[in-house]
């Protein structure tokens, strides 16, 4: 691990059990568990096991005249006081260090709400950064969108409520086809660009540093194209794993099996989307392979699959309602006014009107622009947040933001 953005370990992952630097305790902790493998946690790491003295922990002032006082034996059911926390917990062995916040998140073990408040507060302290980013990438996609909406859907129910020759419809078909896989090509690449660089500001501002598109752009150029592979291996992935299992009934004629194996391939694809959820942002940060960033995301998902599903279905369902109050108004508007009203959006006319297109490409583009960083920023503190519990990722950033001293105690003196 370097003080470059990212904070990416050289070598081998934490997660091998090499004893890389972001898992070795410091020399206070007795027990030397900071470099406990995947299935340990925060509460085997540093500081917890440590007792701490009155001396003041960088950037606090103790109180005039204040003496050390002794600690106190622990009694039965007591505690050591939690990690990070600013108060002793009960019976514990005197103040704990103060949680330190150099970025967007508190350096220790997060929670629901702190994930989900460091991703909108990234996004609102860093916006010259981030909107710019995600508005781009919403702007090409809905307008290769657009063009399709007008032209190919266009020619293709024109030609289907006609009496155009066969020949026609297969060309007017093909059309479409070619644009829809244009248009998802183009999306693609606009997601992973988006991603590949809001990753790279997130890192940053965990940090509690700023960061400009362009070093975002030049952070994330080097694995693009491994972002890309693993993109797309994942969704062939899906793809082959859907077909597999519901082709064989559709083919024998078994509506059953065909409906049971599509429940069955829905089922195995959500638990390898959660499984390998974190292999994105372990990809970009650890400079990984395609394969490496697969193996340390179910290695870091190992143990927290419901938890991470949890917070990812909920940012999703948070995300979807706030897109969906910014496109349906324009939607609904677009169609009454320029779509032909209500029998226009009914017989299908109106929805290929430029005007009905355009407002409502609006819609897609705000909600877009502001949802994206979201989902992004949620990911990569999630990623955060389970190197924290299991290696002891809080030492490493903190020094990368130069907070010094960090999970180191001072024994009382003069008790």
């Amino acid at each position: 691990m370097n003080d470059s953005p990212g904070w990416a370990t050289p070598g081998s992952s934490p997660s091998d059990g090499e004893g890389s630097p972001a898992t070795r305790p410091p020399s206070g902790d007795p027990a030397g568990s900071g470099g406990s493998s995947g299935s340990k946690w925060s509460a085997e790491q540093p500081p917890p096991g440590q007792w701490s003295s009155p001396t003041p922990t960088p950037g606090q002032t103790p109180p005039t005249g204040q003496q050390p006082q002794p600690p106190a034996a622990p009694g039965p059911n007591t505690g050591w006081g939690a990690y990070g926390s600013g108060s002793p917990g009960p019976g514990g062995w005197g103040t704990q260090p103060t949680t330190v916040k150099p970025g967007v998140i508190p350096l220790r073990p997060l929670g629901m709400g702190e994930i989900l408040d460091g991703a909108v507060t990234t996004m609102r302290r860093h916006w010259r950064a981030v909107l710019p980013i995600t508005l781009v990438v919403a702007v090409v996609v809905q307008f290769a969108s657009v063009l399709i909406q007008k032209y190919a859907f266009g020619d293709v129910a024109l030609d289907q409520s006609s009496d155009a020759p066969l020949d026609e419809q297969i060309d007017a078909l093909g059309s479409f086809v070619a644009l829809s896989a244009a248009n998802g090509f183009i999306q693609l690449i606009g997601a992973i660009v988006a991603t590949a660089m809001l990753t790279m500001i997130f890192s940053r501002a965990v940090l509690g540093q700023g960061s400009s598109i362009g070093a975002a752009w030049r952070e994330a150029r080097p694995q693009l194209a491994r972002l890309f592979g693993l993109t797309l291996l994942l969704g062939i992935g899906a793809g082959l794993l859907f077909t597999v299992l519901v082709l064989p009934g559709a083919l024998a004629g078994q509506a059953v099996l065909a409906v049971l194996g599509g429940f069955i391939a829905l089922g195995l694809i959500l638990w390898l989307w959660i499984r390998y959820s974190l292999a994105s942002p372990a990809l970009m940060l650890e400079k990984a392979t395609v394969r490496k960033s697969l193996v340390r995301s179910s290695k870091l998902v190992k143990g927290s699959w419901w938890r991470i599903f949890g917070i990812t279905l909920l940012t999703n369902i948070i995300t979807g309602f706030v897109s969906a109050l910014i496109v349906f108004p324009l939607t609904l508007v677009g169609g009454l006014v320029f779509g032909g009203g209500l029998e226009g959006m009914a017989d299908g006319t109106g929805a290929t009107s430029w005007g009905y297109l355009i407002v409502t490409a609006i819609g897609v583009v705000i909600g877009l622009t502001i949802t994206m960083p979201i989902q992004a920023g949620v990911t990569v503190l999630l990623y955060v947040d389970q190197r924290i519990r299991r290696e002891a990722l809080d030492l490493e950033l903190a020094r990368a933001a130069g907070i010094e001293n960090y999970g180191t105690t001072t024994p009382p003196t003069g008790g």
